[in-house]
């Protein structure tokens, strides 16, 4: 039995909002036992103590879009690179996360989902809860950093084999020519995304009303724009309760942008995202995304046609550009990176913020998101 004390916990409060509260300590194994005043805590009663030193102690971070990090990809053909992933997550905050596909050949596709499936078994690192599938049923105008060659028309017999490991798949509305697919991946709990999309704000406000498409993919990259004379898609976004995905990175979204963001959006409508690729944690270089050549400058990554293409952001960081961009405090930024990925996921009865019984995947970090302690299921990964 271990125990975390003398930290600045980041926990619900009696209405589930996000409070600091220095005066409690947190006791866990591989689930939060219980968590209790300061003054009523002995140390010899502890297998293990661990001093916070004043650092924030949070739920971990749950990351549901990303490609890569540290060298590895989701679409990488061997088993090494997902727990590759696994392993270095825990160092930037991430304790699960949703190993994201790219719009490549469905051979490709499948392999990958096959190595997600077994990778969900292994208990090294972070944990993976599922898929992200990005693509291939997408625009080819709103393409992005996507293979144009690949994308296909939306068929639900080509997924319903990985419909057990597909949490979240991205799809073009205006795209989909038969509307029973969207029905097929939600009676299999698979949330439906909006993205990669040359939708208008009609035929996008259609699918999050009248078909339950109430999740967008990386709000304002590969999509139809805010315009006053055409809302587009992100204008349905605003115009309705749907969850949005944000790369707070600075660079795929204005910091001004994320702050017009959070003050339109409800407070459980965020979700930060990274949608790192391989180059995440590496530097600068020539890196692969989908099949294709990436050029990272700084924290800018590019395809050759000078395209934006996936982020190099770590999670840690992209908390912290939010926090600093919206100007609201740590506890609230947390949230968008744990209870509500949770929620959306359906499985924050199990994880996303530290309350009792809820697994013990629990960071430490200081003033300015260094990540200093990781536990997944209660064991030190970082």
């Amino acid at each position: 039995m271990k125990v975390i004390i003398n930290g600045r916990c980041i926990v619900p409060d009696q209405n589930d909002n996000f409070v600091i509260n220095d005066q409690i300590s947190i006791v866990f194994d591989k689930k939060i036992l219980s968590i209790v005043s300061n003054d009523s805590i002995d140390v010899k009663n502890f297998d293990e103590v661990i001093d916070a030193e004043n650092n924030f102690v949070s739920p971990g971070f749950i990351n549901i879009h990303i490609h890569g990090c540290n060298g590895f990809d989701t679409m990488d053909d061997n088993d090494n690179a997902l727990i590759g992933m696994k392993k270095f997550l825990p160092s930037t905050g991430v304790t699960s996360f949703l190993p994201t596909t790219m719009t490549m050949p469905l051979k490709n596709i499948y392999n990958s989902l096959d190595r997600i499936k077994k990778a969900v078994k292994i208990n090294d690192g972070a944990k993976i809860i599922g898929a992200n599938v990005e693509g291939p049923y997408i625009s080819k105008k709103f393409k992005g950093a996507q293979a144009e060659k690949n994308i296909r028309r939306a068929n639900f017999d080509e997924i319903k084999n990985f419909s057990d490991v597909i949490k979240i798949i991205t799809i073009a509305p205006e795209e989909v020519d038969d509307k029973n697919f969207i029905a097929q991946c939600q009676a299999n709990d698979i949330i439906v995304s909006i993205g990669h999309s040359s939708a208008d704000y009609e035929t996008a406000i259609d699918a999050i009303e009248n078909h339950n498409v109430k999740h967008i993919t990386h709000l304002f990259n590969a999509q139809t724009g805010l315009h006053h004379r055409k809302p587009g898609i992100v204008g349905a976004a605003f115009d309705s309760n749907a969850v949005v995905e944000l790369i707070a990175d600075n660079v795929h979204v204005n910091a001004v942008v994320q702050r017009i963001v959070h003050k339109i959006k409800n407070r459980n409508e965020i979700i930060l995202i990274t949608d790192s690729l391989r180059a995440c944690g590496l530097g600068n270089g020539i890196y692969d995304l989908g099949g294709q050549k990436v050029f990272v400058n700084g924290e800018v990554a590019t395809l050759e046609n000078g395209t934006i293409a996936a982020s190099v952001a770590t999670m840690n960081k992209v908390v912290k550009n939010f926090k600093i961009n919206t100007k609201i405090n740590i506890a609230e930024a947390v949230e968008f990176v744990t209870k509500n990925p949770a929620i959306e996921l359906k499985i924050y009865d199990q994880i996303g913020s530290l309350a009792i019984n809820k697994s013990a995947d629990i960071i430490i970090f200081d003033d300015d998101f260094n990540i200093k302690v990781a536990f997944v299921d209660g064991n030190k990964s970082f």
